[in-house]
This record gives structure tokens, sequence and C-alpha cells, in this order.
């Protein structure tokens, strides 16, 4: 089972600032690194995630994350077209896709995915997106479609409306800006894991 609170960090020193105050979930997604620093950071946090008992994901970089034995990937819909899913089973790598309609959603559901996610469910900063805000609303319609695998939220969500997106089928709540652009992080992260964790 999958913990509910899914940070999204950029780089390995965020894995190791957050997993050993209890995050159990966070995947690493680096940008515009070379190849040798995405290992080198990836080996990294697998390391400290392995120290603590936390699933790694590791975003985009598939082949870096079979060959340093990772459980898990996250796969846009741009790396679908590239990514060896073959390959990844092969490994044992679980994976995860993102979704932003109804086509994309076919298209990730075509690999049997381990999860899939959602967004953006609110208007989100981080990134330009084309697509616009989900709402909740279509949360409850995601979780009919995809079957028992766990639904992930994501885009725009602060605390509050993180609460709202598990009351309305998400299982898990992927959270970027609320943690890595706040003035206390740790102590953010501290009341996303106490609020969001099932007794």
């Amino acid at each position: 089972m999958l913990d509910p609170f899914y940070p999204v960090v950029p780089d390995s020193g965020w894995v190791t600032k957050l997993v050993p105050i209890g995050t159990k979930l966070i995947q690493l997604r680096i940008k515009d690194q070379p190849k040798a620093e995405v290992r080198r950071q990836v080996r990294e946090a697998k390391a400290v995630c392995a120290q603590h008992g936390a699933d790694l994901v590791v975003n985009d970089y598939w082949q870096v994350a079979i060959d340093e034995g990772c459980v898990w990937v996250h796969l846009g819909q741009e790396d679908l077209v590239d990514a060896d899913v073959t390959a990844l089973r092969r490994a044992n790598v679980r994976i995860g896709v993102s979704t932003h309609d109804h086509a994309e959603l076919d298209k990730g559901l075509s690999i049997d995915p381990d999860y899939v996610a959602l967004g953006p469910i609110w208007p989100t900063v981080l990134k330009q997106m084309p697509w616009a805000p989900q709402g909740t609303g279509r949360l409850a319609e995601w979780k009919k479609l995809i079957g028992d695998r766990p639904l992930v939220a994501i885009g725009g969500l602060t605390l509050e409306r993180a609460l709202l997106c598990l009351k309305s089928g998400a299982d898990i709540v992927s959270v970027v800006g609320d943690i890595v652009n706040h003035a206390d992080p740790i102590a953010q992260a501290k009341a996303w894991i106490a609020a969001t964790r099932r007794p």
C-alpha cells in the first residue's frame, strides 16, 4: 500500500531532508543534468530510502532506474513513447503514469500501470500546462475508470486541497510547490504527513 503523501522533489538533497522525517513515498524529478549526475543522485536517493523503508520513484530516467535496481519509475505521456516497458517489467520495475484527459488515460492504461496520476487538479505555476484544471469531480470519474490501481492527484495542491482530493476519490496526493517553495519545508512536510496518513 503506497503512502498518501507523495512529494515530488528536484534533487536528491530533498530526499535526504524529507525521508528521515517520515516521508514514505517520494519522487525524484531531476531536470537538465548530465546522465552521470542523474545516476549519482538516484543512487544517493535510493540509499536514503532503503535505510528508512521509503519508496523512491524515479521520474523519466527509466534506464537509470533499471541499472540502479530501483523499484518505481514515473512516466509522463512523452516518456511513454520512448520507454521500454517490456524491459521495465522484466526488471520488476513498477510504473506510474501521468494523465490529463481520456485519450491519455487510455494510452496509460494500455501498459497496465501500477498507479495513475491525474492533473492538474488546480492551476499550477510550476510548469506550463496546456490543460485546464481538472477539479476534484474528475477524480471520482478517474477512480471508476482505473479499477483497483491507486489514483494520484497532482497540480496546485495545498494541504487543504489535498484533503479534499482524498475525500473525492484520490488515494495519494502529490505535491511540489507547497513543500519545496515553503518557508519551512520540513515543518510543512510534517503537517502533510500528520494530516494525510491513514490511522
